[in-house]
């Protein structure tokens, strides 16, 4: 530093000890205060008395003042004889909880090391924030250093790491109070003198404000020093503390060479088990653009690159043979140091919507979440008000091939900011549902502290506002899609989370009116092509009075059910569900405007619009019949009547009303954890169903009156059951003993198309026995002819 003329003063006092001095001083700044302290060759002495008294002289002995002049003087020469009495540091403890805390946040708090930076770095973006905002009253706090930044010097040589930054800094006191005790934050009362309102931080949990987050530091270091310069001081502060210890110094800086214009340096000691990774520059620059490349104010990062000089050095060997050709240049790669910007990128989501293009959102959302496909839908938005908060969300262009990874608590598909720092991809379950967990996206929020948990966004009130908001604005993209004149845009949608969908149904009671717009099903009309549930009313027949569906394990098998004969007679359409989840789906639907859905396979159905005096005939006619049956098959069936669904088939087996279908059973004996007993309460009550127009049912209704006690009959009545149980989805519950009897059935049927046989045989036998008479041509006598006599 360049060497400065100043005034030389003679001043006498009376030092620390009581002793008498005399001595000469430079005079840098004003000398009217008590005390002051001389920076000289000498040791230093602190004078405590009366006003020093000024003789007016120029003294050129002062040299490498620095250039940031500070109010207390500084010199390095003196004429006069001083004491040697140093200034000792200031040992002080810890509350009485910061060892505890300590100890917690080592090995309890923060699942990655690597977050301690993230934390470091926060801590100063809000030391220049608030120097920033205190400036615009006081522009004086800006001049010994008006750029605002921050910068990291990994040094891998001393296994140390050094973050410094050009904001607000701190005190002595400051020190005291945000280092050596529990939430002292400096920016924490800063925001509450800022909202005049004890209660406005009540949300925020202790972890995240500046003491808290700054012992972050002790996870990768043994020995922390923070030397930090306040413009409402004088004099330069350093704190130091070791991760197994109690206690903390503070003293005052001494070193010229590390005095700051302003802010605060963070030294941090690395141990020897991290000293490797976190003493790399590359390293630190590969974090810093993972957790903090969005923030506000520029990052440098001191790193080591190579570059190509030329070769100065000859060979003498080969000057001799090659004097009269010119050489080429000869280079050589050399390393060298400097500082390199980071977080050059200003996030996306902080611009004007109206200033970004489609090509960019594209081109952040594949980088950002290593897709390679343009997302189907974006929107970006701002939320103020109650809650603040900025967000970007993707539907992306195509599902991940392992179907759990949508619904994965693992999907990391949601990356939380805070204040622009990064903060976690962990909180998919706390910021949406678990069925719009496909959705990708960023949200920045304002009001979360730093070091959020699992815990605080459970509990917070402003995560369930943003959840809420979030939930609707995907809504609305997916309604934009569903919207647009290209259909494949939806159906290749519907193709990829269509399920998500689905699921929202059951898990989201409260967004059912979102939810069922984007729902789509096959139908009995449009066995080839998705209809949505507004189409399938409009579509509906003027004495329709429902939704009509049936779930089944395919298409093929849903339309040849036979609970759909009377509903196809009637022309009406009919949903084909046909995913294990559909029913589920439709289940807690339970309507759709005003129109209720109405499984065809359960008992009760209302078709409405038959004659009631002709049912009421037919349901007397075959009482008997019902009952007969009913007895006979006991408590197989809950109870035997007539059918209004079916018009072709003999019978059919419906569920209960409250029970499971025959394509829930299935589903649910598929489990792997399923339970038996379980599966026998849901099942619930089987009703058989029968036709009293088939040909079967009307011989039976004559059997009954005639032979009760038939064997045969009654063999036909089961063979029935079991056959009806198959054709309506359910399973017979002995395979083998219902295979027994159908091979019985055939066996008399080939029996009895043998004996037919055998008799025909017969019949021609015996004809062929008789001898065959020749046809005899009967003539009239006019027609016969005489034929001469021989003898006559």
């Amino acid at each position: 530093m360049a060497s400065m003329n100043f005034t030389s003063t003679g001043a006498s006092g009376s030092s620390i000890s009581g002793k008498e001095v005399r001595f000469t001083i430079c005079r840098a700044t004003q000398l009217n205060k008590s005390s002051r302290v001389c920076r000289t060759t000498t040791p230093r002495t602190n004078f405590a008395g009366k006003r020093f008294y000024c003789s007016k002289h120029m003294h050129n002995s002062c040299a490498k003042f620095p250039s940031h002049v500070y109010r207390s003087f500084r010199c390095q020469a003196a004429v006069a004889e001083v004491e040697d009495a140093e200034i000792p540091a200031e040992k002080l403890e810890y509350q009485a909880e910061v060892s505890r805390l300590l100890d917690l946040i080592v090995h309890s708090l923060y699942s990655h090391k690597e977050v301690f930076l993230r934390e470091l770095v926060s801590n100063a973006s809000d030391a220049l924030d608030k120097l920033r905002f205190l400036s615009v009253t006081d522009d004086s706090l800006m001049k010994d250093a008006p750029e605002l930044e921050i910068r990291i010097k990994p040094d891998p040589d001393n296994s140390t790491i050094t973050i410094v930054d050009t904001g607000i800094g701190m005190t002595k006191q400051d020190l005291i109070e945000s280092l050596g005790t529990i939430a002292q934050s400096g920016t924490a009362k800063f925001i509450n003198a800022l909202k005049d309102n004890k209660d406005a931080l009540s949300d925020n949990n202790l972890i995240g404000q500046f003491g808290v987050g700054f012992y972050s530091a002790f996870l990768v270091a043994e020995k922390v020093i923070v030397s930090t310069k306040s413009p409402k001081s004088d004099r330069q502060f350093v704190w130091e503390g070791e991760a197994d210890s109690s206690s903390y110094i503070i003293r005052e800086e001494t070193d010229p060479e590390k005095l700051l214009p302003r802010g605060t340096s963070i030294t941090l000691y690395l141990k020897p088990d991290d000293a490797f990774e976190y003493s790399d520059p590359i390293r630190i620059k590969e974090l810093v653009k993972s957790y903090s490349q969005f923030i506000s104010f520029p990052i440098h990062v001191w790193m080591e690159k190579t570059r190509t000089v030329p070769d100065t050095t000859t060979d003498t060997d080969s000057a001799s043979s090659e004097s009269q050709e010119e050489k080429e240049p000869k280079t050589k790669t050399e390393k060298y140091y400097e500082w390199e910007l980071v977080n050059e990128t200003k996030p996306i989501w902080m611009r004007n919507p109206k200033e970004v293009e489609k090509s960019e959102y594209d081109a952040f959302y594949k980088s950002t979440f290593n897709e390679y496909l343009d997302p189907s839908a974006y929107t970006h938005f701002t939320t103020e008000g109650e809650v603040e908060f900025r967000s970007l969300l993707y539907i992306p262009g195509m599902a991940p091939f392992n179907a759990e990874e949508l619904y994965s608590a693992n999907a990391k598909n949601i990356r939380l900011y805070v204040k622009r720092v990064f903060i976690s991809s962990d909180f998919d379950g706390e910021l949406l549902p678990r069925y719009l967990g496909f959705v990708k996206g960023v949200v920045d929020s304002n009001d979360l502290p730093l070091n959020v948990s699992r815990e605080i966004l459970q509990e917070s009130r402003i995560v369930r506002i943003m959840k809420k908001r979030l939930v609707r604005k995907i809504f609305d993209m997916c309604q934009e899609i569903a919207d647009r004149e290209d259909k494949e845009a939806y159906k290749n949608f519907w193709t990829n989370f269509g399920r998500s969908i689905k699921l929202g149904c059951i898990e989201d009671s409260a967004n059912h009116k979102r939810l069922t717009p984007l729902l789509r099903f096959f139908t009995s009309k449009h066995e080839d092509s998705l209809v949505s549930l507004k189409t399938y009313v409009e579509n509906m027949k003027p004495d329709q009075n429902a939704i009509y569906y049936f779930a089944a394990d395919s298409i093929k098998s849903a339309k040849s059910a036979p609970f759909l004969e009377a509903l196809l007679k009637k022309d009406y359409e009919v949903l084909f569900l046909i995913e294990p989840i559909d029913e589920v789906a439709i289940t807690n639907l339970q309507e759709y405007e005003g129109k209720k859905f109405v499984d065809i396979s359960k008992e009760d159905l209302d078709l409405g619009g038959d004659d009631e005096e002709e049912e009421r005939e037919k349901e007397k006619e075959y009482q008997l019949l019902c009952d007969w049956m009913k007895q006979i098959l006991g408590d197989k069936v809950a109870k035997v009547q007539v059918s209004k669904r079916i018009s072709t088939s003999p019978c059919v087996l419906v569920s209960g009303k409250f029970g499971w279908s025959a394509n829930m059973e299935r589903i649910m004996k598929a489990q792997t954890l399923g339970d038996d007993s379980t599966l026998d309460f849901m099942r619930g009550r089987r009703v058989l169903e029968i036709n009293p127009d088939h040909p079967i049912i009307k011989d039976l209704n004559l059997a009954c009156k005639d032979s009760p006690r038939s064997t045969k009959y009654q063999n036909i009545v089961n063979i029935l059951h079991e056959t009806a149980m198959i054709s309506s989805g359910f399973f017979p519950e002995n395979s083998a003993e219902y295979g027994g009897k159908v091979f019985e059935v055939l066996g008399l049927a080939m029996a009895s198309q043998g004996d037919h046989q055998s008799a025909n045989e017969e019949e021609e036998e015996k004809s062929a026995d008789v001898e065959v008479v020749p046809e005899v041509e009967v003539l009239e006598p006019s027609e016969v002819q005489q034929d001469s006599d021989p003898w006559n």
